[in-house]
């Protein structure tokens, strides 16, 4: 009998489905069957990571279909994922360079080949997480996509993090700062029966500091003074369209509108909250996807007044041109272009990539027909107020408020309207889109319309939030 090193290996057997090794061992025939050629294994096209302080997302894009299995091991936190079907490729092992030293959750990641056929990944983590794998097909331009998203164990409190990152104050009866500007009149209750009180601008500093430790329904409104009028913050929940892997429309010079209308409601939050009693809400601050129902959710925890969704419009025809205001309907789209928009708008979970099991409770809670008649006349209000303004720095695409089923605009109690700055498919109208003046105007235009819808319908007192 031969010792283990006079076994000589045969050369390589090769088929297309597997490879084998003969071995000969006194005589005795060995087969060692592998796993299928690395020739047949998946190939991982691109790799992805967006951090944000939502939860970070890493996507693999593939030629097909990956199954993979993940734990956690403590001390310290990791996340260790396991993928079948995969050798280690350039690409994947460029995932480690993707990881920036400023992501929320991941500290860095290990890629290895953990055994024939076999990929492991080591995400090293900043802090617990709950991890949610999932795997999309084909949307749009990508292929198939393996998902992981990382999202903190302890959910934000949303009002605290507007509170610790808003330039502004609660409390009415604070001075203002020197250099701030001529607040506009304070927006009474409506039954106060009496004319409005001017009230004060809030100071830029010091930032107020989070109150996590106060649940929501136990924050009082701001108290007024002896003898001073009942002004209570209005909160606006604004929400930029796409993000992460949804671009959302491209222009023929490469803008994407993700981008653009990031960059609107970024302008358009810091000029709202220079009024004195508004704060603001985005649904995304970075570049990171959120889903459609998310989106409402976020607005309702909040207990938004308004939801303004930013979109930037394309066709497939470039001389399409205009801005454009959008409400829900309950009865179906006011025109074809109306209705063939909002069946685009829908497909953003699509695009961007949904965790089917919590979309569906998402969508048992939130995206149901809950709509009312009096939240739709509210957002027409809205709607015309905006429109107005629009339409003085551009041109209008249609001159009345437009009416389709955009699942984003369907929170039953938040008058809710979604503004197509331009169409970013129109060179022309790409140009402004992507020009910091045309940005500015735009902000003020909407600013100004939603300052002329309070003045004429006041805000509702709200005993609690939610």
């Amino acid at each position: 009998m031969p010792s283990p090193s006079q076994i000589r290996p045969e050369p390589l057997i090769s088929s297309p489905i597997t490879r084998r090794t003969v071995l000969k061992a006194g005589g005795t025939l060995l087969l060692s069957v592998f796993a299928p050629m690395s020739a047949m294994a998946a190939q991982i096209l691109a790799v992805r990571v967006w951090p944000a302080e939502d939860y970070t997302r890493v996507t693999l894009e593939n030629d097909s279909i990956l199954k993979a299995t993940h734990f956690i091991v403590k001390d310290p936190e990791r996340l260790v994922v396991d993928i079948e079907g995969l050798e280690l490729n350039p690409t994947l092992k460029g995932l480690v360079a993707k990881i920036q030293s400023n992501d929320p959750y991941i500290k860095q990641v290990r890629v290895g080949q953990n055994r024939p056929n076999v990929v492991r990944l080591v995400f090293d983590l900043k802090e617990e997480v709950t991890p949610q794998l999932f795997t999309l097909p084909p949307a749009g331009s990508y292929n198939h996509r393996l998902i992981f998203d990382l999202y903190p164990v302890r959910e934000p409190d949303l009002i605290a993090q507007m509170i610790e990152k808003g330039d502004w104050s609660s409390d009415p009866a604070k001075p203002p700062m020197a250099g701030t500007h001529t607040p506009p009149p304070a927006l009474p209750l409506p039954d106060s029966g009496k004319p409005p009180v001017a009230a004060v601008a809030p100071p830029v500093a010091p930032i107020m500091p989070p109150v996590p430790d106060i649940r929501p329904e136990q924050r009082p409104e701001a108290r007024p003074l002896p003898g001073q009028k009942v002004v209570r913050m209005i909160t606006i929940a604004l929400d930029p369209g796409h993000g992460g892997e949804d671009p959302g429309a491209m222009g023929s010079r490469g803008s994407r509108e993700k981008d653009v209308v990031l960059a609107i409601a970024k302008r358009l939050k810091t000029k709202l909250e220079l009024q004195p009693n508004m704060r603001v809400m985005l649904t995304r601050d970075a570049d990171f996807f959120v889903p459609l129902g998310m989106r409402v959710e976020k607005a309702r925890k909040v207990q938004a007044d308004l939801f303004v969704s930013i979109h930037a419009d394309a066709f497939i025809q470039p001389t399409a041109r205009g801005s454009s205001v959008f409400v829900l309907s309950e009865k179906g789209a006011t025109s074809t272009a109306a209705r063939w928009l909002a069946n685009k708008e829908n497909q953003a979970d699509l695009i961007g990539g949904v965790n089917v099991k919590n979309h569906d409770k998402q969508l048992a809670s939130v995206l149901l027909d809950l709509s009312t008649t009096a939240q739709i006349n509210d957002s027409m209000k809205l709607g015309k107020a905006v429109l107005r303004e629009i339409g003085g720095i551009n041109r209008l695409h249609k001159g009345s408020v437009e009416q389709a089923g955009f699942a984003v605009l369907k929170a039953p109690d938040i008058p809710s309207i979604l503004i197509e700055t331009a169409f970013i498919s129109n060179p022309e109208e790409e140009a402004k889109l992507t020009d910091n003046g045309y940005q500015d105007q735009m902000a003020d235009a909407i600013v100004t319309g939603i300052k002329n819808y309070f003045a004429k319908n006041p805000p509702l007192a709200k005993s609690r939030l939610t």
